[in-house]
């Protein structure tokens, strides 16, 4: 079977947008709102020089990077309209150099190039299209260039410009990776925090909260499709005598044996919950009462049948489970209610037993 690629920092910052981050199509459509009156004003400058070739040229630049932005509004397609916008906006910076328009004084546009196309793309890019760039211009100034294009440009303006360019995509290259990576930091902290907000400390099981969430969502499909769904609730027998007669720490690992039981006896489309305290919450999607009752009593089985450690003493762990399946249009308050009268059942009759709810006998 053949394996995801793995995804690059770059394809994970694409995913998410730090608040106050100008989004690449707005910062795209932005640029194109600038420069195509600067183009027109410019090829009208051009016509009055009589120069009809640049001006003709300019003011089709102007149209293309118009008609880039209505079809990006169109179609809204990110990577057609980021594409467009740097091969146009290269071949018109390659016009201005080559070309010397405005008196040779249109290259300095150049300087504009490095931290839009570090912003607008991967850093891969960037770096790419970067140093291509300073290459293209040391050409264009080197003696083979003059033999080529025959640029008016000075030697001292050649070697300002060629330092001066240098200098701009290194410190440009410096700030993106900056920029990267506080925003990759700021994108694995929010997963931290997310993470933390949906489980359990101790556990790593999802706390109630999330439990919850996955309730409603199977709950809902239920509404739409019919297919029952069954939760088990469980509580770990005694475990106030075990915190009373081992301390605290061995109740943690109580709660981590049995946490790691329902791990290992459950199905991956399971959601296994901390409900609170000693209490656990098993939500089974499309899972019949009977299956789930047999599903609690190998769960059960499996607890009943390790131990915990405490000083070289060896400590069993028993749980009780009320097990209860959704019924017609009762509401999951309701079936959580059936769930925990089974367990309380199950406590009643002794304990380390699965007790499987009774009809809800009225539908609200």
């Amino acid at each position: 079977m053949n394996q995801p690629a793995p995804r690059t920092p770059d394809a994970e910052l694409s995913q998410f947008r730090v608040k106050g981050e100008i989004p690449v199509p707005a910062l795209i459509n932005g640029l194109t709102c600038a420069a195509v009156p600067l183009l027109v004003f410019f090829a009208w400058r051009s016509s009055g020089h009589g120069d009809p070739l640049t001006s003709r040229l300019l003011l089709a630049f102007a149209a293309l990077l118009a008609i880039n932005a209505i079809v990006f509004l169109s179609l809204g397609h990110k990577t057609l309209q980021r594409r467009t916008f740097i091969t146009l906006i290269i071949a018109l910076f390659t016009y201005l150099a080559i070309q010397a328009v405005e008196d040779g004084s249109a290259i300095i546009w150049l300087f504009a190039y490095p931290p839009i196309i570090f912003y607008i793309s991967e850093a891969r890019v960037g770096i790419l299209a970067g140093v291509g760039g300073w290459l293209a211009v040391l050409f264009l100034f080197s003696p083979l260039g003059d033999m080529v294009f025959d640029s008016p440009y000075s030697t001292s303006f050649r070697l300002s410009m060629i330092i001066v360019l240098a200098f701009e995509m290194a410190t440009c290259y410096i700030l993106d990776q900056s920029r990267r990576r506080s925003k990759l930091g700021l994108i694995r902290l929010a997963a931290e925090f997310e993470y933390a907000a949906k489980h359990d400390a101790l556990t790593s099981l999802a706390n109630r909260r999330e439990g919850l969430e996955q309730l409603e969502t199977e709950y809902q499909r239920y509404l739409r499709n019919g297919r029952s769904f069954s939760v088990l609730l469980m509580d770990i027998d005694l475990f106030k005598n075990v915190n009373d007669s081992y301390g605290h720490q061995a109740g943690d690992d109580m709660i981590v044996l049995v946490a790691r039981t329902l791990t290992d006896q459950s199905r991956k489309v399971d959601t296994i919950a901390r409900w609170g305290g000693e209490e656990f919450l098993v939500l089974l999607p499309e899972t019949a009462l009977t299956e789930a009752a047999a599903t609690a009593e190998r769960i059960r089985s499996a607890v009943a049948s390790q131990a915990i450690d405490c000083a070289g003493k060896r400590v069993t762990a028993t749980i009780s489970i009320g097990v209860a399946c959704i019924q017609g249009s009762e509401s999951i308050d309701r079936l959580l209610q059936r769930a925990d009268e089974a367990l309380y059942q199950a406590k009643t009759l002794g304990r380390n037993r699965v007790c499987q709810a009774t009809e809800a006998l009225h539908q609200p």
